[in-house]
């Protein structure tokens, strides 16, 4: 016999209970969440005197689309999206080369001093970026290296690192000893084996590691905001503030800025969804 056979009327009409509300939380959870999302789409396609009507209706009264003619043809924010864009790309993969020399050598190598050096790593994590501001503008002033995506890009990479480099630890340490002893019984070097055996079966790991850093480039604001003073390297976070100084832009164009921003992230994580989740709970669970 089953368990819900065994179970007395009571007790299936209080587990029927318990499903339906942890299902209506959430559901409502679900809502609060992606409700501000809806509403920016929503107040993007639609005309402004009903976004700021009160109460603004749920569902757009009228479909249109020259706000985004307007927003691209009045602003350089395809200009800010291309910074965004070189930005995230060169630290990611920046930071992937770094994480995986890094994530190596904590997991495979054995040398004095790793497990403090890991744990110093995650010291790192604890310093808020505003505290290392201004010393690394001042160094980065005096080898006349601002103004500059690459070095922004270096920034973004060294906040992003600790992280990645854990997450892939974490998946080298699922990687079974065997097959490591094997290919250095088999004569290959430990450069060898990390790029022959290791890195092949750590491919969801590799992929959650340069999402990581892709966001963390594409979201980057105040480093942004200060080492870069030309506005024709502004990337798109920082760009589009500048947009609330400016007469003549409506809500629709902010709304429109702003779907701009998210939306293309958003399709670049949907699109390595399924290798994200493997990588960032690879090595969770060891047998």
């Amino acid at each position: 016999m089953t368990t819900s056979a065994l179970l007395s009327p009571k007790s299936k009409l209080r587990q029927t209970i318990g499903s339906v509300l942890l299902y209506l939380a959430i559901i409502f959870v679900t809502l609060v969440t992606i409700f501000p999302v809806y509403w920016m789409i929503v107040a993007t396609l639609q005309p402004n005197k009903y976004t700021l009507h009160y109460p603004p209706p749920l569902f757009p009264q009228e479909i249109i689309f020259s706000q985004f003619g307007e927003l691209f043809g009045r602003h350089p924010v395809a200009n800010w999206l291309k910074n965004s864009f070189l930005i995230a790309a060169m630290s990611m993969l920046l930071c992937t080369l770094l994480t995986v020399m890094g994530a190596y050598a904590l997991s495979s190598l054995r040398w004095r001093g790793r497990s403090l050096f890991g744990l110093f790593l995650l010291v790192t994590q604890m310093l808020p970026e505003v505290l290392v501001l201004i010393p690394l503008y001042i160094m980065y002033s005096r080898l006349e290296l601002l103004n500059q995506l690459p070095t922004l890009a270096v920034v973004d990479v060294a906040f992003a690192l600790p992280v990645c480099i854990w997450i892939l630890k974490g998946v080298f340490d699922s990687v079974p000893t065997e097959v490591l002893d094997a290919a250095l019984v088999d004569g290959c070097s430990e450069l060898s084996t990390a790029w022959r055996i290791v890195l092949p079966l750590s491919t969801p790991g590799l992929v959650a590691v340069a999402v990581v850093a892709f966001f963390a480039g594409w979201n980057e604001y105040l480093y942004a905001s200060i080492m870069l003073g030309s506005t024709e390297l502004m990337p798109a976070s920082v760009g589009l503030t500048t947009l609330k100084g400016l007469s003549g832009v409506q809500v629709e164009q902010y709304m429109a800025a702003g779907l701009v921003f998210s939306i293309l992230p958003v399709l670049f994580y949907l699109s390595m969804q399924r290798y994200i989740i493997s990588g960032l709970t690879a090595g969770a669970v060891k047998g």
